[in-house]
């Protein structure tokens, strides 16, 4: 950690002590900006938490990276110096290793899929796992589905994407899974991405339909082509220091408005996704459907091979592959 993240530490700490006293509000940091459907979910708890604790108990989000980045605000977390976070689970692989399961490319086959799959046991026990290591994990929120954008050329098969520099983030799996395609990965930071794809530095990236209009990387690469290859889920954790100074009725209304707040999270998500699709295609995007996404999943292999490598892994992929048939 850096001398400004411990700096934001200690400063977290000393409003914890500071709002100790009657009312609660407590801190979640999220990097989303203020009407990202994560920010809105998290302020929906928050207000379900005031009321029903009677005025004691609530959450003040801190959005757009008030707080840092991700990895920051997990040590701030882990010591206590905030209460609670919104972070990506492809973030925490390192360090709860069940959440490598959920990272998967192909590992789950629709959204709703991989809804299912979170609302139950599987997803229950990755949340438990993260005890652990200093977190308490409360629900999962969706992040969406990752398709590959072009530039010059749509991609309908495996051979269209062979030899394309293709953006990816910062991450070792993701890496593997665009060079499992036969692409070329090139791992560069978000805020890069659009003059990157302007300039010919890259011949395409992949995310979201929120990232890619919200971006106006759709300006660059007007082929969206749907592989939806990664459906890698938000985390909502809170600091084990902290819940370990809490009532069980205080833990339980938590725990409680998390769960409540994860359908108020998926419609806003649902409705931002269609949102942008529409912004992206009345700009122009063109919308590559693939015909054979089992090509895509099967060249997987040495990704799962690599990544997926413990019996632990291995059973909670099965599990999820074999759920809600």
């Amino acid at each position: 950690m850096n001398c400004h993240s411990i700096a934001r530490s200690l400063v977290a700490v000393c409003l914890a002590f500071a709002g100790s006293a009657g009312a609660r509000d407590f801190r979640s940091a999220d990097v989303h900006p203020n009407d990202y459907p994560t920010v809105e979910a998290v302020r929906q708890m928050g207000k379900s938490l005031k009321e029903q604790s009677g005025g004691k108990l609530g959450v003040k989000v801190f959005a757009s990276g008030a707080l840092g980045a991700e990895r920051d605000t997990i040590e701030q977390l882990k010591i206590g110096g905030l209460d609670m976070m919104r972070i990506n689970a492809a973030v925490l692989n390192n360090i709860v290793p069940e959440t490598m399961a959920v990272s998967m490319p192909f590992v789950f086959r629709n959204t709703e899929h991989m809804r299912k799959t979170l609302d139950g046991a599987v997803g229950e026990e990755i949340l438990a796992a993260m005890s652990a290591q200093g977190m308490i994990g409360l629900a999962f929120y969706d992040s969406g589905a990752r398709s590959v954008y072009t530039v010059k050329k749509p991609v309908k098969s495996l051979a269209d994407l062979r030899g394309m520099k293709i953006r990816v983030q910062q991450s070792d799996l993701f890496v593997a899974m665009v060079e499992a395609m036969g692409a070329n990965p090139t791992p560069m930071p978000y805020g890069e991405v659009y003059t990157a794809l302007k300039t010919g530095i890259v011949d395409g990236a992949e995310n979201n339909w929120p990232s890619y209009e919200s971006s106006r990387h759709f300006e660059a690469a007007r082929y969206y082509n749907v592989t939806e290859h990664s459906m890698v889920p938000e985390v909502l954790v809170f600091s084990k220091k902290v819940w370990d100074t809490l009532s069980k009725e205080e833990q339980a209304l938590i725990r409680k408005t998390a769960k409540d707040s994860v359908p108020v999270m998926r419609k806003l998500w649902d409705e931002r996704e269609l949102k942008s699709r529409k912004t992206a295609e009345s700009g122009g995007t063109q919308v590559v459907e693939i015909a054979d996404k089992k090509a895509f999943a099967d060249a997987m292999a040495p990704v799962y091979a690599k990544y997926a490598n413990t019996p632990k892994l291995q059973d909670l992929v099965k599990r999820i592959r074999e759920s809600v048939q």
